[in-house]
């Protein structure tokens, strides 16, 4: 079993539930307290199964009904529980090795829409210029509207070479948009990497797959190598990383700290609770860092940036984070009939904060974007972007002092170092061009304070 902990992404399934009362149900039943109650629905979906499977006004499949039926229930759920067919377990499996096919988008399901999460760099949804939060409204010229996450999603597959238009809704635009995305194979590389003048590394980690962990070490051996060994501090941009693999976050959290708890998780049985813990070895050798963050970060990297953040290795800066904090198990099913993907537990950080519907705050507010005192009573509310807006999205397990966390350390830095963080973007700053890092305002605070952090007498007595 997999244990995932992405948010609801391109990869989903179409479920439905059983027809017949095996042993298992049998069993499932005779061990339930209530055992007639469950016979009797049992026989409730049986009925209904025969009249549609005989009355419909079409013929239909057994097996459509069927996983139809087992969609509903999972989805009924929660917003990342779902069936993956053979095809779409295949299709995950190919995913969290680091290669799929289609445009580049993770994507979750509200208000019966389509809402991108956020395009994979150097995909080409993110060529055709697709945005965290697009509502994809039609495919082709037909309404998403009704349409499970499944069913969308194979609909944005297709074979490489192929075009598909999509019509998009965004915050701020009167019209829709109307792009034409040519699919392609995705192979995103999935961390990135360069130096900022020769003493700051900058990593940007895109999502968790299996490569994920490797390629952070290659990149840290790599800048060292390039900067001379004259490394003063690394900036971790996990902004717009939608999750994936929790073994995977795990390990980069481990790469970054010496010791310490990294995550926990709680599930419904108190003897299910697992701890990971961090061991000595840190690949940075203590060099300062800088974790940004942004209301696309979810789930993975909200563990990472959780466990840096608790542990104060690290400044959080950026904008609050997306708020995932339960974790999916990947469930094969027998006889080639896919798999289902189920929330089986909640992550805790290692102070015990549960970040479920509430995400990670920064440690230091930095917005990508200006925002002006004399509008901004006037602006007009966010659109609902993170867990705590999704339909049926978990509910925060209690209060920090029910779940037994602890607070926060105080930041070890002196004021004169945090205050010279700038919280937005002067007038007349660019408009922000992922092509032109001195556009991108949040990467240019967090290198002025990590080089800032780097010149503490303190910060040098630990490298």
């Amino acid at each position: 079993m997999k244990l995932k902990v992405g948010t609801t992404a391109a990869v989903v399934g179409a479920f439905a539930a059983g027809i017949i009362i095996g042993p298992q149900v049998a069993a499932f039943a005779q061990a339930d307290g209530g055992r007639a109650e469950t016979y009797r629905l049992l026989q409730l979906f049986g009925d209904v199964f025969a009249r549609v499977r005989a009355e419909y006004v079409e013929p239909v499949q057994d097996r459509d009904l069927v996983e139809n039926a087992v969609n509903g229930m999972l989805t009924g759920l929660d917003p990342h529980s779902a069936y993956l067919n053979p095809r779409n377990f295949r299709d995950m499996q190919v995913q969290t090795r680091g290669e799929f096919g289609g445009l580049g988008i993770e994507v979750t399901q509200e208000n019966g829409y389509i809402r991108v999460i956020s395009p994979i760099d150097e995909t080409p949804a993110a060529r055709a210029g697709v945005k965290p939060g697009d509502f994809i409204t039609m495919l082709n010229g037909t309404s998403t509207q009704g349409l499970t996450l499944q069913e969308a999603v194979e609909q944005m597959r297709g074979e490489r070479g192929t075009a598909i238009r999509l019509t998009i809704r965004r915050e701020g635009e009167q019209r829709p948009i109307e792009i034409s995305i040519t699919r392609d194979v995705i192979r995103p590389q999935v961390v990135r990497y360069r130096l900022e003048g020769n003493d700051v590394a900058y990593i940007r980690v895109t999502s968790f797959n299996e490569q994920t962990d490797t390629n952070l070490r290659r990149a840290m051996t790599a800048m060292r190598q390039q900067s001379g060994n004259n490394l003063k501090g690394v900036v971790l941009d996990l902004r717009n990383n939608p999750g994936g693999l929790l073994d995977q976050a795990v390990q980069v959290a481990d790469d970054l700290l010496e010791q310490g708890e990294i995550v926990s998780t709680r599930a419904r049985r108190p003897e299910d609770a697992q701890r990971w813990n961090a061991r000595a070895g840190d690949i940075t050798g203590g060099l300062p860092i800088v974790v940004l963050v942004n209301g696309g970060s979810a789930s993975a990297s909200e563990i990472v940036a959780g466990a840096l953040q608790d542990h104060r290795r690290a400044v959080v800066i950026g904008t609050r984070s997306f708020g995932k904090g339960s974790v999916q198990t990947v469930m094969p099913l027998g006889g080639n009939n896919g798999a289902i993907r189920l929330t089986t537990a909640r992550y805790y950080t290692p102070s015990g904060r549960s970040i479920q519907s509430t995400g990670i705050e920064p440690d230091i507010e930095v917005r990508p974007a200006r925002q002006d005192p004399q509008t901004a009573a006037a602006a007009t509310p966010p659109s609902r972007e993170r867990e705590a807006d999704l339909r049926r999205a978990l509910r925060a397990e209690g209060t920090e002092a029910q779940n037994g966390a602890v607070p926060l350390p105080p930041l070890n830095l002196p004021a004169a170092v945090t205050d010279r963080v700038q919280r937005q973007p002067p007038e007349g700053f660019p408009a922000l061009d992922l092509t032109k890092p001195e556009t991108d305002f949040q990467l240019q605070q967090g290198i002025a304070l990590v080089r800032s952090m780097a010149s503490q007498p303190q910060r040098r007595a630990q490298r």
